[in-house]
């Protein structure tokens, strides 16, 4: 029997704006409080600085603001489990674009702007509604996903750069962790591997026998941080197996050439 096609994830429009909201305004708290000295650390994502970075993460909510604000694109959407995969193409640009703006304005200004405009266009937006983005047309809600996600991922980059404990909204973090559970899903389709996510996410997973009752043979399970971090190549499968950070049993529960899912 061929295997089960992968059902999409929905995702409530309402509470993902509101997380993707919650947890600008942690980040926009954080950085408002952060010394003058603490903007110029490297963050180890290329040659970003926490400058740079904070300049980036208002970015994540502005490109909304704009999408809400031109025309709606023609379709067909781009479907959100792809979005990842065309994440590393499109690094470059945006890493010149944040230099240019972080050399231009101040992180607190644009925090600012961007909560501002946000909270003027946001409430009352469809989410069916098609909006244009750097991967192309894409359903309001869906790209409110990639947003939070990105929000999530920065957010624990800018902790651990510039030594900081910004609170991660907890539907913010299951967002980000239940898609990118789903892409590993969908780019090794099967279910002789059982990857848990507690408490946000479960998915099957890898070609092989199937598994039907009882303890899976083959199971990978960690916390929402650390797998977001092995899905986006902030942390290597190996050396998060060895210190702890993922439970890894049964002979196909190496997804190590499976990761990272997006850079």
């Amino acid at each position: 029997m061929p295997p089960a096609k992968k059902r999409l994830r929905s995702y409530d429009h309402e509470r993902t704006c509101a997380a993707l909201l919650a947890q600008f305004e942690q980040v926009r708290e954080a950085v408002r409080e952060l010394a003058a000295d603490r903007f110029m650390l490297p963050t180890g994502l290329g040659g970003w600085t926490v400058r740079e970075l904070a300049v980036h993460l208002t970015t994540a909510v502005e490109s909304v603001n704009r999408g809400i604000e031109a025309p709606e694109p023609a379709g067909p959407a781009v479907s959100l489990l792809d979005w990842p995969a065309g994440t590393a193409s499109r690094a470059r640009t945006i890493a010149d674009r944040m230099t240019a703006l972080a050399a231009a304005r101040e992180p607190d200004e644009l925090f600012t702007a961007v909560a501002d405009r946000a909270a003027a266009l946001l409430p009352g937006a469809p989410g069916e509604r098609l909006i244009e983005t750097n991967a192309g047309p894409m359903r309001l809600t869906d790209y409110l996903v990639t947003r939070t996600v990105e929000l999530v991922v920065h957010t624990d980059d800018l902790n651990r750069a510039a030594d900081l404990s910004v609170p991660i909204d907890r539907q913010a973090l299951a967002t980000a962790t239940r898609l990118l559970a789903d892409v590993l899903a969908v780019r090794a389709p099967g279910a002789s591997v059982e990857v848990r996510v507690p408490p946000f996410a479960v998915v099957q997973c890898v070609e092989g026998p199937r598994h039907t009752r009882g303890t899976p043979p083959n199971v990978v399970e960690t916390e929402p941080l650390v797998w977001l971090r092995l899905a986006t190549g902030r942390a290597a499968w190996h050396e998060a197996v060895a210190e702890h950070q993922v439970s890894a049993s049964g002979e196909r529960a190496d997804l190590s050439e499976l990761l990272p899912l997006m850079g």
